[in-house]
């Protein structure tokens, strides 16, 4: 039987897609190797997300409709050409990640099911320091994405008023994802911090907006202050989603945010839009801000009586966090 692989050149290597046609979005009968092309298409932009960054690879081998498993180690058998880049967890433990630098690197990692791209918010200079913020706008089941993009406009005027540019991007979910390039000087819960106090400072001012951890206790868009912790990541800009119609994370303009929809971003979209309009986020690197205005906010919050917020539940107890525990259940009597 004749071998069905496809092998591309790609920045100089050669790239073999295996199984080019197995199906990963039945709905719409995108293929392994469409989503492979799809990368390639896209590539500047999507590597900008990714470049010199340690990456989870989060892989769906049975396509968007079956169950994705998290490698956190970089597979055994890598090319020679592909890097890697050692992380620390909360645990203490450690791992070589992939770091994907080139088209090729996108092609590889497409063609082991990674639908959609999930790099750490450091570069590999750099490991423990973040140079980039990321505000994640999580609707409730409740919340529309009206509502996303009205929490999204608050968050532009915060970071507005603190000196920030922010570059909002569509999660190609149900979100908003807005990064912010920032200094690499400060750790991950400064940085995590200084996330929290932003999204309380959208609550005070948007009835819509929520910082409550416990889904018991949240209404309309959560602002995930969590995903700047360590080990946390988010699909990237350009990455597609496991969704129906193969969504994209999509760059847009501040101005066009009270218009888009979803569902105009997708794998059959965006290489079209992309070669006409670029990437709204292509300045991202032109600024690395300082975190400072954002501490400031923290300590005078802090003043007003706010403090700490859960982490995550496998990470380490923190100086000052309440108890992680569901507010129903601390608040049952025992029997």
């Amino acid at each position: 039987m004749a071998d069905p692989s496809v092998k591309l050149e790609l920045a100089g290597h050669e790239v073999v897609v295996t199984n080019p046609e197995k199906v990963f979005f039945p709905e719409r009968g995108y293929t392994k190797l469409d989503l492979v092309n799809y990368y390639v298409s896209v590539a500047d932009g999507a590597l900008r997300g990714v470049r010199d960054r340690p990456m989870v690879l989060k892989r769906f081998v049975n396509g968007a409709a079956g169950e994705p498993f998290f490698q956190k180690r970089a597979p055994k058998g890598l090319p020679s050409w592909l890097r890697t880049a050692e992380v620390h967890f909360p645990s203490g433990r450690t791992a070589d990640l992939v770091v994907c630098d080139d088209v090729a690197a996108l092609a590889w990692a497409a063609n082991l099911g990674c639908i959609d791209l999930n790099p750490w918010p450091v570069r590999t200079a750099d490991r423990d320091h973040p140079d980039e913020l990321r505000i994640d706008l999580d609707p409730t089941p409740e919340a529309s994405f009206a509502q996303v993009r009205e929490v999204a406009l608050s968050v532009e005027e915060v970071l507005e008023e603190l000196g920030y540019r922010g570059y909002p991007k569509t999660s190609g979910s149900r979100g908003i994802h807005i990064n912010v390039r920032i200094q690499p000087r400060w750790e991950f819960d400064e940085v995590r911090r200084a996330a929290l106090a932003l999204g309380r400072e959208v609550e005070r001012r948007s009835d819509l907006a929520t910082t409550a951890w416990w889904k018991e206790e949240r209404h309309g868009v959560f602002v995930d202050y969590n995903q700047n912790a360590r080990d946390r990541t988010v699909a990237s800009a350009f990455s597609v989603r496991p969704t129906p119609d193969a969504r994209v994370s999509y760059p847009v303009q501040w101005s066009d945010v009270p218009s888009i929809e979803l569902a105009d971003f997708t794998m059959a979209t965006v290489p079209e839009l992309y070669r006409k309009s670029g990437d709204a986020s292509a300045p991202i690197d032109d600024v690395n801000y300082s975190l400072e205005p954002l501490l400031e906010l923290v300590q005078r919050q802090e003043r007003e009586g706010l403090g700490e917020a859960p982490f995550p539940p496998h990470f380490p107890k923190a100086e000052g966090e309440p108890i992680r525990a569901q507010p129903s259940k601390r608040r049952a009597s025992p029997r």
